[in-house]
């Protein structure tokens, strides 16, 4: 057998009975693996992501050994091996800067190492797009388990405090209306436990975009962090991939245009997160597909929104678990799904739906009665986002926003925005249209979550909670409020965003999908392009820089995407 075949055959290195067969078996058995141990087929790795570093992933170190349980039930050896891990609140200068980074550690591991399939433990918000987009890459069997929410805490009179709930009170905290004896209640308050976000934010949204993508067992996104279904679940997946090697689905076999429609309408039917625009365009990439503005608003404005979750809607993530969880919204929206697309038990969708029944629930609103007839994210163009952006309706505070003519008040970067949002000198007021820019892929690095600009002081203290706010960086899918996102082409990319000046008009228009500007071409032309002050010269940083596109094409790199897909 050549050293060629040996790769290629990936768990077949231990089954060699040679030379290489005999070292392989031998380190292993010095781990404490047994004879028989070494022999077990097929050989299942996992990937690990679980970290102190990053706490939404912290359970995943208990579930990796119900994973392994499962994998042996099956006949399988598991090895676990750790990959980096990105924690949306802990990663500087954010998350999706090391998204891309994290995808290639999972690729390498995946493509290197003597293994025939792979379990991916993933959760926090950027672990889940980097293992399937790395997973896609290396194009070995992939099944893959999320973290879980994390349980429900209180605090004051609210006996259902979800992460949503925090960011009013950080705005109180602003302006002198929380003191320190509360602010500190609410540091031992806010989590109680391990696990990603307990509402419709990225994490959950994305797990929900596993299942329908064929990666995560349909039903898997839902079930609280620790739970004993949790546990349960964890040995399925073990014994499914195991199966899934043995039937030799891979990746590339579920990810297709049909596959990628149906998760981008259940986003748009749960009320998911604006990240899952950005993340589907990478993953689509590297399986050398695109989607495309057009395509996006043309599923969502087809999709009704029926998930009533918070933060867009008023139910916990437990009950719409209770109500069947996305195997049950994929139930409600089957005329517009694709139901022959495949899941990752290996069976259609329709196969999947033929023996499960859902009765009504609060968590999901009737198809006569939705929360919106069309999906929760509207795409956007016009002179302002040549390229587009993104705009979550889902959660806006005062729907007349949504046709709204204002002021620009600028801020070049979130310093500026730090240094002038509470100035009582601030020349703002409620009709204005706040704008952050220099805060994209390129100019941030890496699109922070700061989409999501404060209001003014002045006016939070005359009861403003809502205005109309642009930039070209990302929000939290926890966020909620009338917010224009991912402007494309970004500030320091050359797009016109970064021509604004405080005093401009500008309207945003979600019914006809449009974002502009007023300022006449002459004037444009005559103002100084926004600088790029990001020059690295060397690592990881000097890389981003050089290869990271811009956000229509999912900020992926540009040479790790599929044949034919580069932009």
């Amino acid at each position: 057998m050549s050293q060629r075949d040996l790769v290629q055959g990936g768990g077949a290195l231990f089954r060699d009975t040679g030379q290489d067969g005999l070292m392989h078996r031998a380190f292993l058995r010095a781990e404490g693996f047994s004879a028989e141990d070494v022999r077990r087929s097929p050989v299942i790795g996992i990937a690990n992501s679980a970290s102190e570093l990053n706490p939404c992933n912290a359970g995943l170190t208990e579930a990796a050994e119900y994973v392994k349980e499962g994998i042996r039930e099956a006949g399988g050896l598991p090895l676990e091996f750790p990959t980096i891990s990105i924690s949306e609140p802990f990663s500087r200068p954010t998350s999706l800067y090391l998204r891309n980074l994290m995808s290639m550690d999972v690729e390498e591991m995946v493509s290197s190492t003597p293994i025939d399939g792979v379990v991916l433990l993933g959760g926090c918000d950027k672990t889940v797009p980097a293992q399937i987009m790395g997973a896609l890459s290396a194009n070995k069997p992939a099944v893959m388990l999320v973290a879980g929410h994390r349980p429900v805490s209180c605090f004051k009179q609210n006996r259902e405090f979800t992460v949503d709930d925090v960011w009013p009170l950080c705005e109180q905290r602003r302006v002198g209306e929380v003191d320190d004896a509360d602010w500190l209640e609410l540091e031992g308050a806010l989590n109680i436990g391990v696990g990603t976000c307990n509402v419709m934010g990225t994490a959950t949204t994305m797990a929900a975009v596993a299942e329908l993508l064929g990666f995560a067992l349909p039903g898997s996104a839902l079930q609280p962090a620790g739970s004993e279904a949790r546990k349960e679940l964890a040995r399925a997946v073990g014994r499914q991939i195991v199966a899934n090697v043995a039937a030799n689905l891979r990746p590339t076999d579920v990810v297709t245009d049909a596959s990628l429609e149906n998760a981008f309408r259940i986003v748009c039917a749960l009320g998911g997160s604006t990240n899952a625009v950005i993340h589907l365009e990478a993953i689509a990439g590297r399986a050398g597909l695109s989607i495309g503005g057009e395509r996006f608003e043309e599923w969502s404005s087809t999709t009704p929104y029926v998930a009533n979750v918070r933060p867009g809607g008023s139910r916990l993530l437990t009950e719409l678990d209770e109500a069947g969880g996305v195997p049950a919204v994929v139930s409600h929206i089957r005329e517009l799904l694709h139901l022959d697309a495949v899941t990752a038990e290996g069976r259609t969708w329709t196969e999947t739906l033929s023996d499960r029944v859902y009765g009504e629930h609060p968590a999901i609103a009737p198809r006569s009665a939705p929360l919106s007839e069309r999906g929760a994210l509207v795409m956007l163009t016009g002179n302002l986002a040549p390229r587009g952006a993104v705009f979550k309706a889902a959660g806006a505070h005062d729907p007349r926003l949504q046709q709204h003519r204002g002021r620009a008040v600028v801020f070049d970067g979130i310093a500026d925005l730090n240094a002038r949002i509470d100035d009582p000198a601030l020349d703002v007021d409620r009709d204005s249209i706040l704008v952050l820019r220099g805060m994209g892929v390129l100019g941030a690095p890496g699109m922070p979550e700061v989409g999501h600009i404060p209001i003014p002081g002045k006016l939070h203290k005359e009861g403003v909670r809502d205005m109309v706010r642009l930039s070209d960086a990302r929000m939290s899918g926890t966020s909620t409020g009338s917010v224009v996102l991912h402007i494309t082409p970004e500030a320091v990319a050359g797009g016109p965003l970064g021509l604004l000046q405080t005093g401009d008009e500008i309207e945003l228009d979600v019914a006809n999908g449009t974002i502009r500007h007023f300022v006449d071409d002459e004037e444009l032309a005559r103002r100084t392009p926004f600088e790029n002050r990001n020059a690295p010269q060397r690592g990881f940083a000097w890389l981003h820089q050089k290869h990271v596109l811009q956000a229509d094409a999912g900020c992926d790199f540009d040479f790790l995407r599929a044949a034919g897909t580069w932009a």
